[in-house]
């Protein structure tokens, strides 16, 4: 009687819970759910843009594929907190600021009372998140990708147990583990974020009304764009970079001394060499207090509604049962993989922002794929200098492969050829002519070495410079191939002819 009770308990059992009965030796026993056990060829750890793409390579590949994701939505910070929303909200306030700002009007296009809700313009963002996460799923279920809700844990060299929500767990045997855990936001030593008057780039991206004043934490490429949201909304917004330029790692020096006048030119105000040494919230504003950086005595005061604190972002490798595998982290947190992405434990892989490299997305989408490709035998290679970066504010930026600063400190002789979008048909007409094209090209092969885009749809215009670069093209090239007349990639064509043949066209 009493081991069929016990069945009875243990079937029924649903959470953590104590049993009351009548047998003394089960009174008060805790019980945990059953863990559930699978097999599986590949495990994921992480759905965001580079785990949700190697699921559904593995599974075409025909590997038995289970895929691991802690939060309740699919696609990691890029489609939820990162890329996807805040280029919602990039795109609509630039139409909201062009009708304001008597844009339109200078168009010819006369547009009276114009109000900004702002609960519309969340809640189109969100609607976009929305079809893109439930996007994924279909793609899951279309490629039978086995879904496990819950955190990933690797507790041995061929084991993942999924820690659910619930209490439960669930454990997968497989034959390899990919870790895509991503990253997450660094925090600012002494200032703890609220996501409601001190925001990371998570808050940033659902305040509730515009503030009057913002400051912005760091002038790089989150900093940039959500201070260009709220800058065509309203805000009074000012950037404090400790760097003496804006736009992060790996912009060209012209490019960012030339995005910093644009940007200014719109009302963005930017405090360069400059460092954040507290912030205090005082009778419903916030104080933030800087100092110069070389002459640390000059000290000033700043005060917002709101500061958004972007100081860039960590990896996420904690909590993932590395240590108890032997696989230590670098100074970063970051995970040592080799050029096959493999850590020290030849059948646990790592991709994406945990590993080596600039944490984007389309990075994290390319390892992905050639990693589980490797994985079935195929050959594994990404060059890194072909990893485009793009700032999607107005005008954009763009660019791939090596800086002028880059070639000047490695000794490498090089041509450059630049070309305005003031002389390019298609930006006359649309009104829209900020900025240049510049190609940097190898002064005796002609091999183009670097393009740095800033101007209009340079995000678009930056991957025929990609694909340009991976093919190893010369600049003769590009500017030999035909270009459809009037588009703003005769820009990008212009600047080749003017790094092979010394002179553009038309300019």
């Amino acid at each position: 009687m009493q081991c069929n009770l016990w069945n009875t308990l243990l079937a029924s059992s649903v959470k953590r819970q104590t049993l009351k009965c009548r047998y003394g030796h089960l009174q008060n026993l805790l019980f945990r759910k059953y863990s559930t056990t699978h097999e599986a060829d590949i495990v994921v750890i992480g759905s965001g843009s580079g785990g949700y793409v190697a699921a559904i390579k593995a599974t075409q590949l025909g590997f038995k594929t289970v895929c691991i994701e802690k939060n309740p939505t699919l696609g990691g910070t890029c489609l939820n907190v990162g890329c996807i929303p805040s280029k919602a909200l990039l795109n609509n306030s630039h139409y909201y600021h062009m009708a304001h700002s008597g844009e339109l009007a200078e168009r010819g296009v006369t547009v009276s009372n114009v109000e900004l809700n702002l609960d519309k313009l969340m809640q189109t963002k969100s609607n976009a998140v929305k079809a893109l996460t439930g996007g994924i799923a279909m793609l899951f279920k279309k490629n039978k990708v086995h879904l496990i809700n819950g955190h990933g844990k690797i507790t041995g060299n061929n084991q993942v147990t999924a820690l659910k929500p619930d209490g439960s767990s669930e454990v997968v045997n497989t034959k390899n583990i990919l870790i895509a855990t991503g990253s997450e936001v660094t925090p600012f030593q002494g200032i703890p974020i609220d996501e409601e008057t001190i925001v990371s780039s998570t808050g940033a991206l659902s305040l509730k009304q515009v503030p009057k004043r913002l400051v912005v934490i760091g002038a790089g490429v989150i900093g940039l764009e959500l201070g260009s949201v709220w800058s065509r909304l309203g805000a009074d917004v000012t950037a404090v970079e400790l760097l003496n330029s804006i736009g992060g790692a790996g912009i060209d020096g012209e490019v960012a001394q030339t995005f910093q006048k644009v940007l200014t030119k719109q009302g963005l105000k930017f405090k360069l060499g400059t460092k954040v040494t507290s912030a205090q919230k005082t009778g419903g504003a916030i104080k933030v207090s800087v100092e110069d950086v070389k002459n640390p005595e000059k000290k000033e005061d700043l005060e917002c509604d709101v500061l958004l604190v972007c100081v860039g972002r960590r990896p996420y490798t904690e909590n993932l049962g590395l240590e108890e595998m032997g696989i230590e982290r670098d100074q970063r947190g970051r995970i040592p993989v080799n050029s096959h992405f493999q850590t020290v434990i030849p059948n646990i892989y790592a991709i994406g922002d945990c590993i080596h490299g600039p944490m984007l997305a389309h990075k994290a989408e390319d390892e992905g794929i050639i990693c589980v490709e490797g994985i079935k035998g195929g050959p594994v290679h990404i060059d890194y200098n072909c990893v485009p970066s793009v700032i999607y504010t107005h005008p954009g930026v763009g660019w791939v492969g090596k800086t002028e600063e880059d070639l000047k400190s490695e000794g490498v002789n090089y041509k450059v050829g630049k070309f305005p979008f003031l002389a390019n048909s298609r930006a006359k007409t649309n009104n829209d002519t900020d900025g240049f094209v510049k190609v940097l090209s190898d002064k005796n092969t002609d091999r183009i070495l670097g393009t740095h885009i800033i101007g209009p749809m340079a995000g678009e215009l930056i991957n025929e410079a990609v694909l340009a670069q991976e093919y190893g093209a010369s600049s003769e090239d590009v500017a030999r191939v035909c270009h459809a007349h009037p588009t703003c990639s005769e820009a990008l064509r212009e600047a080749n002819l003017a790094a092979y043949f010394g002179k553009p066209i038309n300019f």
